[in-house]
């Protein structure tokens, strides 16, 4: 184990490094400032937005990985180890996480348990004669989020009682923007021909249960998991029989699949982006969670034949 000075100065330079490149970091640590680990990218801006310049975050899922399938190199560990605050998701969205912050010193927030209340969970689907494991994407649900970035908050103002204020008010800012987004949702949504969304992985449930939409999905949970060939024909039927135009990939998982499904069925493809990290591009272009949720609105609208 790398001696005290050593472990800082590796979890310093891991995290200007990360704040490089994936833009959700501040520039530098103030001498009082928190450390803040989150294990991909929705949890690294509820973090950021919710403790301002007086928290550093490292997102441990670097830009364009997809984070089910992440692994932590040993300076990912030691950032998981000697840092103030970790946010992670719970679930089994991340495997590799759930062992890491067995280590942590620091408190250890699963945002599946601080958002859990706000909403019943969306109905799950079945494949086969087995349900689909629960849902972890409770990002994509507004409402849900700004639950996270509130939890957050909370938890940043048990490590720094004196900023709680500045920690409160940094989650009520952008609660204020989360709701007008979920607004946004409900009024664009409210009237379209079709109410089905075939998407690439089951990871719309959140999304579909909280704008009175039907997600059915080609592959599961993971957007790794194997396609059963049944489950391709089934949705081939369903997309002919209801008039589906549209089938929805996404950007960080192989749109193969999907595009041989929309070929089968003679219907479109758009991307309907589930925000489980953001492509370097995105990043560049200064992109965020409104604004890609607002792509995410418009592909919807324009897939679901939205008046």
């Amino acid at each position: 184990m790398p001696d005290g000075r050593f472990a800082i100065a590796a979890l310093l330079a891991a995290i200007a490094l990360v704040g490089a490149s994936c833009g959700t970091s501040s520039d530098a640590r103030d001498g009082d400032g928190l450390v803040v680990v989150a294990s991909f990218y929705p949890l690294a801006e509820a973090a950021q937005r919710a403790g301002g310049d007086l928290v550093t975050v490292q997102n441990l899922t670097p830009p364009g990985v997809e984070p089910h399938d992440l692994e932590l190199a040993p300076d990912d560990l030691e950032a998981i180890v000697t840092a103030d605050v970790v946010v992670y998701i719970g679930g089994g969205f991340q495997p590799a996480i759930q062992e890491g912050i067995a280590d942590a010193d620091g408190i250890v927030l699963d945002v599946l348990d601080a958002a859990g209340s706000l909403r019943p969970p969306p109905p799950g689907e079945q494949e086969g004669e087995e349900a689909v494991p629960a849902d972890p994407h409770i990002w994509l649900d507004p409402t849900r989020y700004a639950g996270i970035v509130e939890a957050v908050a909370g938890t940043l103002a048990q490590v720094q009682p004196a900023q709680a204020a500045a920690f409160r008010s940094g989650a009520e800012a952008f609660g204020s923007e989360l709701s007008a987004l979920d607004r946004e949702f409900a009024d664009g949504l409210a009237t379209c021909r079709s109410r089905t969304i075939v998407v690439n992985h089951a990871a719309f449930g959140y999304l579909a249960g909280a704008y009175d939409l039907e997600q059915l999905s080609i592959s599961g949970i993971s957007p790794a998991a194997e396609v059963d060939p049944a489950r391709l024909a089934e949705l081939t039927s369903l997309v002919e029989r209801e008039g589906v135009t549209t089938i929805f990939t996404e950007e960080l998982a192989s749109p193969e699949v999907a595009e041989t499904l929309a070929e089968e069925a003679r219907v479109q493809t758009a991307v309907l982006n589930p925000l489980e990290g953001l492509i370097p591009e995105q990043l560049d272009a200064g992109e965020d969670y409104l604004s890609v949720m607002r792509q995410n609105l418009d592909a919807l609208r324009r897939g679901l034949g939205c008046a």
